[in-house]
């Protein structure tokens, strides 16, 4: 392998990684909500408390019974 090769290749490597990045971040800007609200309806039963639902995904909280 020349050279040159090696370094086009690292060049396609690190584009594929930042492809795949600005993915990974679009999912979780995007789901980010209904996933928080997830893990906190599941940690409510936990401390035994009720989970209330907010007005916009991700603003779901526990309450006292």
């Amino acid at each position: 392998m020349a050279k040159g090769n090696r370094g086009q290749a690292l060049v396609e490597y690190l584009l594929i990684i930042g492809v795949i990045s600005v993915v990974v971040v679009t999912v979780v800007k995007l789901l980010g909500g209904y996933l928080q609200d997830s893990m906190t309806k599941s940690s409510c039963g936990l401390v035994d408390k009720v989970y209330v639902e907010g007005a916009k995904p991700g603003e779901g909280k526990c309450v006292d019974k």
